[in-house]
């Protein structure tokens, strides 16, 4: 099992790029895995319980132990895996965290507009029904 499994938006053109950055750079050792949210095969069950909608609002990840990540939490550690977490140190630096957490919010709201993907509503709506609500800690 990989140590991480990331779960992400495979309609999303930003998104795929990354995946296929982080895919490269794990070079096949199996440290990272991923799992297209978008897929209508996609069981919450399967992956912590992280339903569509929640995924489809924030970054989440599964540890190889079973804990649900998310958010930057899910960068640090997958770019930690591929040898490339001095790109995410700074987001745990205690003057920067609270302003870069803040941001990546800013992003993950609006990721679906900028991306041209439809919204939220409409993708659950498409995919026959889901919460469009997802959980906020």
């Amino acid at each position: 099992m990989a140590e991480l499994t990331l779960l992400f938006d495979g309609g999303c053109p930003l998104c795929q790029r990354e995946v296929e950055t982080l895919r490269r750079r794990d070079r096949g050792r199996g440290r990272l895995a991923f799992v297209d949210v978008d897929d209508p095969a996609y069981d919450p069950a399967s992956y912590g319980g992280v339903s569509y909608a929640e995924a489809m609002g924030r970054m989440h990840a599964l540890r190889a132990d079973g804990v649900v990540i998310r958010d930057l939490e899910v960068f640090r550690q997958a770019y930690a895996a591929v040898g490339l977490g001095w790109l995410y140190a700074p987001t745990r630096w205690p003057l920067l965290r609270p302003l870069l957490e803040a941001l990546y919010g800013l992003w993950a709201r609006w990721r679906l507009a900028i991306t041209g993907r439809p919204s939220l509503e409409r993708l659950c709506r498409d995919r026959g029904g889901c919460s469009a609500e997802p959980a906020v800690p």
